[in-house]
């Protein structure tokens, strides 16, 4: 029998501040929520950048254009305004991830340094009291081939981004050969249904995965190699 998988929104959380403690305010409004052992956590990067002072001066468009050339290390595509560029972190985005909604006005949001640390660093605080759970940093990206937007993983603790199904039978007992399930991501996208874009919830708790998908991940573990990457 199929578990249930619920999502719950993490509500009470003040507006991000630079140098707030993210984590210990994650954590709490987490307890408040009775966040449990084997819960994910999951949070937008733009709160975590913002506590983490990820945001640059970005007045005139020369300045958003030069924030985004500032944030790639390769540029695949322009069109117009919209870049599509390689992060230092290896993502393919639109506009090296950097972000002007919901950043004070004049500024624009940078993704985390390292959305690993980001998510280690909250999982590490409810460690701390006694809680055992998952964390996912993500972001919104668009998709090739696909309209629309999705939530992926960025960041990820105590949780494997990628289920390797190579070598194991489905239903009808056929071996399975190159299915690899993109956990993280597909936490990060059933997590922003609760969320959405102007909610102002920044936070959710998705509660019943796999206990087998608990353990070592990292957001790093979702991007393809350049080596096998056909499109690039």
């Amino acid at each position: 029998m199929t578990a249930a998988l619920t999502v719950l929104p993490l509500t009470g959380l003040p507006e991000i501040e630079p140098g707030d403690d993210l984590a210990g305010m994650v954590a709490d409004a987490a307890e408040a929520a009775g966040v449990t052992d084997g819960d994910c956590l999951v949070v937008t990067s733009k709160v975590v950048s913002k506590a983490e002072g990820r945001l640059v001066a970005a007045v005139t468009d020369a300045d958003k254009r030069a924030v985004v050339e500032s944030e790639s290390v390769r540029v695949l595509r322009r069109r117009g305004d919209l870049v599509i560029a390689e992060t230092r972190h290896g993502h393919v985005c639109a506009n090296a991830g950097v972000d002007l909604s919901n950043a004070p006005d004049g500024h624009a949001i940078l993704l985390p340094e390292d959305p690993d640390r980001s998510a280690r660093r909250i999982r590490d605080v409810l460690l701390g009291r006694g809680v055992r759970v998952a964390v996912v940093i993500t972001d919104t990206f668009g998709r090739a081939w696909r309209m629309g937007v999705v939530d992926v993983a960025l960041g990820v603790a105590g949780l494997r981004a990628v289920v390797d199904l190579r070598g194991t039978l489905d239903a009808s007992g056929r071996e399975l050969q190159v299915t690899e399930m993109a956990i993280g991501d597909e936490v990060a996208a059933a997590a922003e249904l609760v969320m959405g874009k102007a909610r102002g919830v920044p936070a959710a708790i998705v509660r019943g995965l796999d206990p087998s998908w608990l353990g070592d991940g990292s957001g790093r573990d979702l991007i393809r190699p350049p080596a096998d990457d056909l499109f690039r």
